[in-house]
């Protein structure tokens, strides 16, 4: 299906590993121009055609830096995707309860996971109104609807992302900007399998290895209905729909991609 994306100019967050590297590739895939965000490229990012711009998003002037080298390079904006999120480097997930985390946990989650949307969004909204078009996708997650005890405040500013995009779509979808969210559950991405990750953390709280976390014991306790984990691409694809043509009469919507993760709406 041609997705009609060729020669539109989209800006991808956290695009150097999992899910925004497989973002990226499959928007340049479409024939999109991809300006890609994150702190460090990677090898698998140096290997595409995508123009990397290396910043903190935490840091306030990131997102307009951002949206001020996709108009440099190519003179427009179609598409914003704010893929970047997770855990603050230097303080993992998942952790040990509510009574661990303080005030600079919080604070940091909500900087990562909300405030820089909301900067980004800031920085690209003016352009794509005065263009008449474009969209912007937030990517969330299923915690948002079904938190989690390990990842209390993660799962908090992701709820808030998830109403800051519905927010958003009602705001300015007269004027031709459709936002919308996708929202996965579990994915295979380097925050499970990475030395350190979710799935070793995991397994030490449970007593099981990395291995068996992902492949067996996480998606049997996290009552995934299919039985796995999610496959980047997965996310990537949905992610593409949304911000094609192919969905102009989509906005507004949260998309999620969980395997079966949420059993109620």
């Amino acid at each position: 299906m041609d997705l009609q994306l060729n020669g539109q100019v989209a800006v991808v967050t956290g695009a150097s590993q999992g899910i925004g590297l497989a973002i990226t590739r499959t928007l340049l895939e479409e024939g999109m121009r991809v300006i890609a965000a994150s702190r460090r490229s990677s090898p698998e990012l140096d290997a595409l055609d995508a123009v990397h711009v290396p910043v903190d998003l935490m840091e306030p002037d990131a997102p307009a830096e951002v949206i001020a080298r996709a108009l440099e390079t190519y003179g427009r904006l179609d598409v914003v995707v704010n893929n970047a999120g997770g855990p603050v480097p230097g303080s993992p997930l998942p952790h040990a309860g509510f009574l661990t985390r303080d005030d600079a946990d919080w604070h940091g989650i909500f900087e990562f996971n909300l405030h820089a949307t909301v900067r980004m969004c800031r920085a690209a909204l003016p352009i794509l109104v005065e263009a008449g078009q474009g969209v912007i996708v937030n990517v969330s997650s299923a915690n948002a609807r079904q938190p989690s005890p390990f990842n209390g405040e993660y799962s908090a500013a992701k709820a808030a992302l998830t109403n800051l995009g519905q927010a958003l779509s009602e705001e300015f979808a007269p004027q031709g900007v459709r936002v919308n969210t996708v929202s996965p559950g579990p994915v295979v991405t380097p925050w499970w399998t990475r030395e350190g990750g979710a799935a070793e953390r995991f397994g030490e709280m449970i007593g099981a290895t990395s291995e068996a976390v992902l492949t067996q014991v996480g998606p049997e306790m996290m009552a995934i209905s299919v039985g796995r984990l999610a496959d980047p691409q997965e996310i990537a694809d949905a992610v593409a729909y949304l911000v094609s043509p192919r969905a102009g009469s989509t906005t507004g919507t949260d998309l999620v991609v969980d395997g079966g993760l949420l059993k109620t709406a």
